[in-house]
């Protein structure tokens, strides 16, 4: 990230300039990967949920602040500067991490037959079928959330950027939530997390047609979602306790990969049929998750 950055910052062209930046998403990928099942190795089983909910409370954070942050700092001083200030961040993050974290040597070598033994196991499986319907539906719809706001619920436009902070803040709030719920009961909540997506997406078609009604299920949308990572990283820590680093790196690809996938077939809906289409989807999808997720109810593993 800090060389990546750098790059950034001193591009000569747009050819350097898009390399570099593809650099930045493989380093992300890499320190997700990594990141997201760090708490098991770090903490007793039992916190094992709270903490994964404070490694992913910087996820939310960052969804909310950067980009508005980023903005800003270009504007008041220029994109080469704003690249070049991530850079410094991404360097005082390595000399923090060089300076706290303990040294965590791999349990085991991750290699391509490790990850695709993951799939023999029932709750892996299950795990990654809800990760692609979930996140594949929510971004179907949520790359359309600015226009659904406009022409939906009739806000003007001047207030979508307020509504998706909002948005996000509840999202910070409901990855706390389900961090201590996770630790509770895992099934219930990651079940209870993609029904909620479930109904509140279609919801948003009958409810949100206001301008409060769209306000409204916006937030409750954030506060659903902001439960997703913690919730699902969760479940494959839970389905997956020896093999840990090999399902959580299987369980980032293919959320990163739906990301990509649900925001293509949401363009494609909103092209060739209906802007309502994309949030009948997201629906459909969440609720074909909380199909999965129940049918595992009598796996003790998963409880």
């Amino acid at each position: 990230m800090t060389l990546a950055n750098v790059a950034s910052a001193m591009a000569p062209n747009f050819a350097v300039l898009v390399s570099s930046r593809v650099l930045v998403g493989v380093a992300i990928g890499g320190f997700w990967a990594i990141a997201s099942g760090l708490a098991v190795r770090l903490v007793s089983t039992e916190n094992v949920p709270r903490a994964t909910a404070i490694i992913f409370g910087g996820v939310g954070a960052a969804n909310v602040f950067g980009v508005p942050l980023g903005t800003l700092t270009g504007e008041l001083t220029g994109w080469r500067i704003a690249f070049a200030s991530m850079s410094a961040l991404a360097l005082i993050v390595l000399i923090a991490l060089l300076a706290v974290l303990p040294s965590l040597a791999a349990s085991q070598a991750i290699r391509p037959r490790l990850l695709t033994e993951q799939f023999r196991n029932p709750g892996v499986r299950i795990g990654i079928i809800a990760t692609v319907l979930i996140v594949f539906g929510h971004f179907a719809a949520y790359t359309f959330v600015s226009p659904a706001l406009q022409k939906l619920s009739g806000i003007d436009e001047r207030f979508v950027g307020p509504l998706l902070f909002g948005f996000g803040m509840a999202g910070v709030i409901g990855n706390f939530v389900a961090g201590a719920a996770l630790a509770r009961r895992v099934h219930r909540s990651v079940l209870i997390i993609a029904v909620s997506l479930g109904v509140a997406m279609p919801l948003f078609l009958l409810l949100g047609r206001t301008t409060v009604g769209g306000a409204i299920l916006l937030i409750v949308l954030g506060l659903a979602y902001g439960g997703v990572s913690v919730g699902l990283q969760t479940w494959m820590i839970k389905a997956a306790p020896q093999a840990v680093e090999a399902a959580s790196s299987l369980w980032v690809a293919v959320f990163n990969l739906s990301i990509g996938l649900g925001a293509l077939a949401g363009g494609v809906i909103v092209d060739t049929l209906t802007l309502q289409g994309v949030l009948w989807l997201g629906g459909a999808c969440a609720l074909a998750a909380a199909l999965a997720v129940w049918s595992t109810r009598t796996n003790e593993d998963l409880r």
